[in-house]
């Protein structure tokens, strides 16, 4: 079962933390696209999750853009 990360997972992040999962997911999205093209890929399904979590990830970062939220180590300052 390919289970993504929880939007309220996420917004526990700080900033970097956030750019950095972001990588991550670009990074396997890019694995999993050339597994897909190679014909080694075994769960289909990983790739719409990975799409999603980098959505999601998108998400919250322009929602702290726009001052709907803010990171967790702003709210104690």
């Amino acid at each position: 079962m390919a289970a993504g990360v929880k939007a309220a997972e996420l917004r526990e992040l700080s900033d970097e933390e956030l750019v950095s999962r972001l990588r991550e997911a670009k990074a396997e999205l890019f694995n999993l696209r050339v597994q897909r093209a190679t014909g080694q890929l075994d769960n289909h399904r990983r790739l719409q999750v990975v799409r999603k979590d980098i959505a999601k990830i998108y998400t919250i970062m322009r929602e702290r853009e726009l001052g709907l939220s803010v990171a967790p180590d702003e709210v104690t300052a």
